[in-house]
C-alpha cells in the first residue's frame, strides 16, 4: 500500500479530484436514553458546524440489512488536519457525554457529481 499523501498525489496525477475530507463513524456506547438525552445538543452542534462550513454531510446509518436504525451515525467533516477533525468530532455532545464513541478516518473523494450545495438544517441553497 502507498502512503496516504503519495496516493493522493497519484490520484491527482491521473485526473481524480482528490478532495480530502474526514469521516467520523459514531457508534453508541451508552444506553439509548443517553443517546436521546444528547440529541438536542448534538443537533445544535451539527447546525453550528454546518453554518461554519465544517460539516459536509451527517446522518444515521442503518443496520447491515437496511431495515433497522441502531443509533450509529456518520459525520463528513471539512478540516485542515486529522487533529482538527478529531477536535471537531470530540466536541460533538454525543461524544463529550460518552453516549457515543467515534472512529475517524480520512476520505479521498475522487469521483462523483455535485451541482448544488444544500444546507439541510439551514434550508439554504447555492448553485455552483
Amino acid at each position: 500500500m502507498a502512503a496516504w499523501n503519495e496516493y493522493k498525489d497519484m490520484a491527482r496525477e491521473r485526473g481524480a479530484l482528490a478532495f480530502e475530507v474526514y469521516v467520523a463513524e459514531s457508534t453508541p456506547l451508552g444506553s439509548p436514553d443517553a443517546v436521546k438525552a444528547a440529541l438536542p445538543g448534538h443537533l445544535a452542534y451539527l447546525k453550528e458546524l454546518e453554518l461554519n462550513g465544517r460539516l459536509m454531510l451527517a446522518g444515521p446509518l442503518s443496520d447491515d440489512g437496511g431495515t433497522e436504525m441502531q443509533g450509529t451515525g456518520m459525520l463528513v467533516l471539512r478540516a485542515g488536519s486529522m487533529e482538527e477533525a478529531r477536535w471537531l468530532a470530540e466536541n460533538d455532545p454525543m461524544h463529550l457525554t460518552g453516549a457515543r464513541g467515534f472512529r475517524l478516518r480520512k476520505w479521498l473523494v475522487n469521483e462523483g457529481s455535485v451541482s448544488v450545495t444544500v444546507g439541510l438544517s439551514t434550508k439554504s441553497l447555492s448553485l455552483g
